[in-house]
This record gives structure tokens, sequence and C-alpha cells, in this order.
């Protein structure tokens, strides 16, 4: 039976919550939420958005975790977005105007607008990533497909929008018109056309999705976790501006970082030659 979500607390152990939407565990320094509506391709109902949004505080709050692995249940769908049966509930009472982003509705700020999460996350892509599902790949750092994989933003063909960012990242992360392109036919695209496009980190067959992933996050947890915060933040401000001030700028979590004994830590452990040690402080 599927027990309540609960935040993380001392003495917990490695399953730190089991939703009914949602399933959340910390493996050591990692945490993977898996979107967990495999009869359905992973829709994302409010139901699961609630649960999304306790999940993400809990990811952002505990020190003892240092990166995020997002994926979908099965190996079909990451998710195939907005569930559109609750959508057309919602219509017939009159509820359904929706425009850009989740404020007033359940589970905000959603993934999509947590602007200022720190934690790298990666999305492991294994089957059909749609609508909110790509808005949800998009809005992570790393993105790792099966090369069964496809991508798409269908919402024009709805009469919707892709409100959770999916008109406003695909166009920064893709090239423009190939974006646009994408946005207003809604095309699917394959994992190895989304890689070509720099959408994708990498894609491999479906058995060694774990594999790849777990490399990945060797390599992560190589590195400083502040370094990696600070990364995350620098990147992410700097992205519109001119470079001078990308400069000029002050970052919250490069402030950490330089003050950090994890900043003495690094050289000394490579002067030493030794692994570093490293505490997140």
């Amino acid at each position: 039976m599927q027990t309540p979500f609960a935040p993380h607390s001392e003495g917990a152990s490695d399953t730190v919550g089991t939703a009914q939407r949602v399933r959340y565990e910390r493996r050591g320094r990692v945490a993977y939420v898996t979107l967990d509506r495999p009869e359905v391709l992973n829709a994302m109902d409010s139901r699961m958005h609630s649960e999304l949004a306790e999940i993400w505080d809990d990811f952002e709050s505990d020190d003892d975790i240092w990166v995020g692995v997002l994926t979908g249940a099965g190996d079909r769908a990451f998710s195939v977005g907005q569930d559109l049966k609750e959508l057309v509930r919602r219509i017939e009472d009159g509820t359904a105007v929706s425009t850009f982003g989740s404020r007033g509705r359940p589970g905000w700020p959603r993934l999509t607008e947590r602007f200022s999460l720190s934690k790298p996350l990666i999305a492991r892509v294994n089957g059909y990533a749609l609508g909110g599902g790509f808005e949800l790949a998009l809005a992570c750092d790393i993105v790792l497909a099966a090369e069964h994989a496809e991508f798409a933003l269908t919402e024009a063909r709805l009469g919707l929008m892709a409100g959770a960012g999916g008109v406003f990242r695909l166009t920064r992360q893709a090239p423009f018109r190939v974006a646009m392109g994408h946005l207003m036919t809604g095309r699917r695209m394959t994992a190895s056309r989304a890689a070509e496009l720099g959408l994708v980190n990498e894609v491999v067959p479906l058995d060694m999705l774990d594999e790849c992933l777990d490399g990945w996050l060797e390599d992560i947890l190589r590195c400083a976790p502040l370094s990696l915060r600070a990364i995350k933040e620098a990147a992410a401000v700097s992205a519109t501006m001119p470079l001078p001030q990308a400069f000029d700028t002050r970052y919250v979590w490069e402030e950490r970082r330089m003050r950090s004994r994890d900043s003495e830590e690094g050289p000394r452990a490579f002067v030493e030659k030794r692994p570093p040690q490293w505490t997140g402080a």
C-alpha cells in the first residue's frame, strides 16, 4: 500500500516517502523523483503537482542531498504532460482558464517556475516527453534519454499554450527558427534529433540508461556541491546579461562557495594527491 509523502527527518530510511502520484527516494547524496502514473503515461494531474511541490521543497532544503534525478515510471513515458481528462472536467465546471505559470493552482511554484532551485537536476527520459513532460525536461540541467524517447510541445494542436515555460525555454535552448517550427506544428523530435539540437546530453539504448545515469552521477558527485550550485546560479542568472554585467553581478551561491571550506579543500587535496573530502560547507 502507498503511504503519504513525508519530508525527510532524522533517522529516516533511504526511502524518504512514497506518494500517491510520485515516488521520492534518497540513495546516499542523490534524490530520485519518479512520476508514478504509468497507466496514463505519467500524465500530471493536480494531485501530482501538489505532491511534487512538497518534494521539491524537501529536495532543496535537505543538506544531505547534493543532486536529483527526475524520471517517469515504466519504460513508455517520462511524462505526456497535463492530464487531459482532468482538464476536461475543469472545463465543464468552469475552472479551466489558465495561461503562463501555475500561480494560484496546485503545486505552485512548480519545477518549471523554481528559478532559484540551486541543486543540479538530471532528467532521465525513458520514453515520451510531451507537452508538460518536455517542459519538465527543459527545466532540468542535464537530460539523458533512451533511444526510443520522443519530445514534443503539442499544445497548439489542442488549442492550448506551452505555458509551463516551453515557449520560453525551447526558443532559448534550440535555434529559434527550429524551436518555432516545433511550437507551431506540435511535431515530435526523436531523441537523436534532440541531442543534435543540444537539448539532450546523451542518448543510449533503454537497457543502458541507468548505467549512463550512474556515470553522470559519479562525475557530478566528484565535484564540490557548492561549486555546482554556484555554477548553476551564475549560468542561469547571467544568461541574458551583457558580459560586463555578468562579471559584475554578485551571486548568492558564489559568495558562499568562495568563503567555504570546500574552496580550500580542493586545492589542498590536489597538492596532497588525494581525493577531496567535500562537506558542502
